[in-house]
């Protein structure tokens, strides 16, 4: 995970379901290129095309609600999609993010599509390149951790390693 993250801006609004996010007619695939070829195809049938690795979504309130699919953020993380910021998650989204490491921040942004915004994690803080500074929520350091590492079972790989090398006695 790069700090900070710098990117173009993707704008979506409230309650944006994992259904828009992908469609569940792609699901019965493993193919994450599948996934990110139809990211946000339920919303904006050309997003997949558009956007570019590093850009960045900045939306409402309750983005990611509706199913527990964890591949609505692998969608966007293999799309290119950097970073997705909203004023508020659906929590199981929140927590899948993490899990297949797509970073995400919390923080009411003002700030138009084409935008460029600078997501700096560990202090919480979003910079829009026409508005200013926006203060998030910063991620607690263990889930940063993950982020870092990749997601989660990257980084219990990573765990699991150290205590290998440097077993308790």
């Amino acid at each position: 995970m790069e700090n900070p993250i710098v990117g173009r801006v993707w704008k979506f609004g409230d309650d944006v379901d994992t259904d828009v996010i992908i469609p569940g007619k792609y699901l019965r695939t493993k193919d994450m290129q599948i996934f990110a070829a139809h990211a946000m195809e339920g919303i904006d049938p050309e997003f997949a095309k558009k956007v570019k690795p590093g850009d960045l979504i900045v939306a409402g309130t309750n983005f990611g609600c509706g199913s527990s699919r964890e591949q609505a953020p692998l969608a966007l993380k293999h799309a290119g999609v950097a970073c997705v910021i909203a004023k508020s998650f659906a929590r199981i989204f929140f927590r899948n993010a993490i899990n297949v490491g797509l970073p995400l921040m919390e923080a009411d942004v003002e700030c138009q599509e084409g935008d460029e915004v600078e997501v700096d994690l560990l202090k919480g803080e979003v910079t829009v390149s026409t508005k200013g500074k926006f203060k998030g929520n910063k991620l607690p350091d263990f889930l940063l951790d993950m982020l870092t590492d990749g997601g989660l079972v990257a980084h219990r790989k990573k765990i699991q390693s150290a205590q290998k090398d440097n077993p308790v006695r």
